[in-house]
């Protein structure tokens, strides 16, 4: 046998990352996503090897790389694409190509999988994922997390297997993984390896069986938008990241404000000029987007906040310097810059064209710009300038800054690595509110607000700074106590009821936490949402297994979340880390579903049911509708078992509800049998006790 041939084919056994129950598919496992949602930042991985335009679990120009997660529409990612290069390169069946380039995004479009390969992608937890239910019924935001398997040695809380083959020979191995330690969790590592392997299909055979990469390099384009939320005040335009901004750094550049030498490229919402209402740079939130998009924003949310202040980036830190010198090469990536995100060598690709290869390999290879994106649009006033951050870019869609690795000459047989951090950073919520009021009172003018949002950029540095030594530390993050096995909360009358459990191993619990929505207004928060503010409401020793919650609205939403309390930790201070108790993360228990405090069922109902409001008024505000709810209505003082059916004014049968919890009170959220909004006009309910046979009718009034 060959002897480069055995080492492929040893390299294509242990492609399993070391995981024995998990095996590379000998036929491809296909296009699938799934989420690492531990941290403050979350995001989706695609098993094609990168994530492109409009092609995850949410078909959404802004989806993932969300940061800060407990909150909506955070998302920033418009797409990622990879494209693999490398010159004089020869087909199994003998064709030649000067240059060679296969390719995985931008777009859905360019490449993908007829060019890549997916043949493993399993996401590992160091523990089972907690239960958590409402109601008896799971909750979760918009996607569900499910483990393929558990390694309680991994260091880290979840990690992303994946192998993909290419058409080019090459394939790429990715480990993606996420601490939810608090100080780490909003980054999210990728280490690469690209391997000489010769299979160019999605089975086990391969095809080519000998042959060098040469001047090989791996190419890498981020497309970003921050953020989600706030295109809806602004304009559609800043989902495609028109009025992003980039910016690098690097040992190539005299930057006094690296003085790491750190190698990074970063993004953030710069001005866009066709919203002139005020200077949207950080995306100050000063109204509703009433009548926008969905009207999404919340009245509470209009004191100014900096909506939109978050510095997404990506930090290299190692690249080999060659296969047979290992040690990281210090002017990796060889390319950097920014590239037209509506460049046309980003739509439709061909791996066997020859012109359109030699197009992108000089992309590729194109080295360092003299400027940065944002230099060459504001002329250095990253605060003052007014310019459109998309001036000059293809359809003036805007830019993407850009990473390219290379060159590598890789012998069959042999491969090279890459680990990068994936990040964001940025002013604190509190700290966007506090600034946000400012500029929307006139304390502080354009130029000052913007040069408070670009403050966020020294957080990024320390995040950057945080991920370096963690990574010289062989990424041992400390360990923290296990979350709950299981939460669940139940909605009783009178009361809401919290039970939870935990797992047989993991380090010591001292105890636990219990935070909780609050329903006061807060400035800057969502009125009563599982995105809103959070209160501590009970700190609990490490045997208690239940709480009962009864300093409660009743008939009004609330959420929560439990953390376990380890051992207290010294601090950091050249990482800026204070002293702290290790906690486990509120991700893995947040309820995203409501929980209620029930009045007591009655054990009569004759002429005691009341609806509230009523009448119903949806554009009334404040105390005259339910915090949060605002489409929903209350049958109070009924019994805990009883049928409720729903007539219109001429006796036709809308809706019928079956109340059997015990308690003395029912939501209904407007909606007829049929899940249509019922509209305007007068509503009769008729309430019978399923027990007694006890009968009432009301009436009630809804205006639109």
């Amino acid at each position: 046998m060959n002897k480069n041939f055995g080492y492929i084919l040893l390299l294509m056994m242990t492609a399993v990352f070391l995981y024995p129950d998990q095996s590379v598919s000998a036929q491809g496992i296909g296009k699938v996503e799934k989420w690492l949602a531990v941290g403050s930042l979350q995001n989706w991985y695609s098993s094609i090897g990168c994530e492109r335009e409009e092609d995850g679990p949410i078909k959404a120009q802004q989806a993932g790389w969300r940061w800060p997660s407990p909150y909506l529409n955070q998302d920033m990612q418009a797409a990622i694409g990879l494209w693999i290069g490398a010159k004089n390169y020869t087909e199994p069946g003998g064709q030649k190509y000067d240059f060679k380039v296969v390719h995985c995004g931008p777009r859905p479009q360019t490449g993908g999988l007829v060019e890549f390969f997916p043949m493993q992608f399993d996401l590992i937890g160091k523990f089972d994922l907690p239960e958590i239910l409402v109601d008896g019924e799971k909750t979760y935001a918009d996607f569900e997390v499910t483990l393929d398997n558990v390694d309680a040695e991994q260091p880290y809380d979840q990690a992303l297997f994946n192998v993909v083959n290419t058409q080019m020979g090459v394939t790429m191995k990715r480990k993606i993984f996420q601490t939810s330690y608090e100080y780490y969790d909003n980054i999210i590592v990728i280490e690469y390896t690209f391997i000489n392997t010769g299979n160019v299909d999605q089975d086990d055979e391969i095809e080519r069986t000998s042959g060098d990469l040469e001047d090989a390099y791996f190419y890498f384009q981020y497309r970003m938008a921050p953020c989600k939320e706030t295109r809806i005040l602004f304009g559609d335009p800043t989902a495609w990241g028109r009025n992003t901004l980039n910016d690098e750094r690097g040992p190539y550049r005299n930057d006094s404000d690296n003085p790491d030498n750190f190698r990074f490229s970063y993004a953030w919402h710069g001005y866009y000029q066709d919203f002139s209402t005020w200077n949207n740079v950080g995306g100050p939130i000063l109204e509703t987007d009433a009548g926008k998009f969905g009207a999404r924003i919340d009245d509470a949310d209009t004191v100014g906040r900096l909506g939109s202040a978050q510095f997404p980036g990506v930090l290299t830190l190692h690249a080999d310097k060659s296969v047979t010198d290992r040690s990281d090469d210090a002017e990796q990536p060889r390319t950097t810059g920014y590239i037209a995100s509506n460049h046309e060598l980003d739509y439709a690709s061909s791996a066997f064209d020859p012109t359109q290869m030699a197009s992108r390999y000089a992309l590729m290879t194109k080295g360092h710009p003299e400027k940065s994106h944002a230099e060459l649009i504001t002329n250095g006033d990253f605060t003052g300038s007014k310019e459109n951050p998309g001036k000059g870019s293809v359809d003036d869609a805007g830019y993407s800054f850009v990473n390219g690795y290379g060159p590598y000459n890789i012998p069959y047989g042999d491969s090279v690595k890459i680990v990068m951090v994936q990040a964001s950073a940025g002013l604190s919520r509190d700290e966007a509110i506090r600034i946000g009021k400012m500029y929307k009172s006139g304390e502080i003018n354009d130029v000052a607000k913007n040069e408070y949002v670009m403050q966020g950029k020294d957080s990024l540095y320390q995040t950057f700074k945080r991920a370096t030594h963690v990574y010289e530390n062989d990424w041992q993050f400390p360990e923290l106590p296990r979350p709950p096995r299981s939460f669940e909360i139940y909605s009783r009358g009178g009361r809401i009821d919290l039970y939870w459990d935990v797992y047989s191993d993991g380090p010591v619990i001292n105890g636990f936490e219990i935070y909780r929505s609050t329903t006061e207004h807060v400035d800057g928060y969502s009125d009563n949402k599982y995105y809103s503010k959070y209160e501590l409401i009970a700190e609990l020793p490490a045997d208690s297994r239940s709480f009962i919650d009864t300093l409660l609205s009743p008939n009004t939403a609330y959420y929560y979340y439990i953390l376990s309390v380890g051992d207290n930790v010294q601090g950091n201070t050249e990482l800026n880390i204070p002293a702290h108790t290790l906690k486990s993360s509120r991700f893995y228990t947040q309820t995203y579903a409501p929980a209620y405090k029930k009045t007591k069922g009655q054990p009569t109902i004759s002429d005691k049911v009341r609806v509230v409001p009523n009448p119903y008024i949806s554009s009334a505000r404040g105390s005259l509708l339910y915090p949060g709810e605002e489409n929903k209505i209350v049958f109070v003082n009924i019994s805990g078992e009883c049928s409720i059916r729903i007539y219109s004014e001429i006796g036709e049968l809308i809706q019928t509800i079956e109340h059997n919890d015990g308690s003395g009170s029912q939501d209904w959220f407007l909606t007829t049998s049929s899940n249509q909004i019922v509209v305007s006009g007068i509503y009769i309910a008729v309430i019978i006790d399923n027990i007694t046979g006890d009968k009432e009718i009301v009436k009630f009034t809804i205006l639109r």
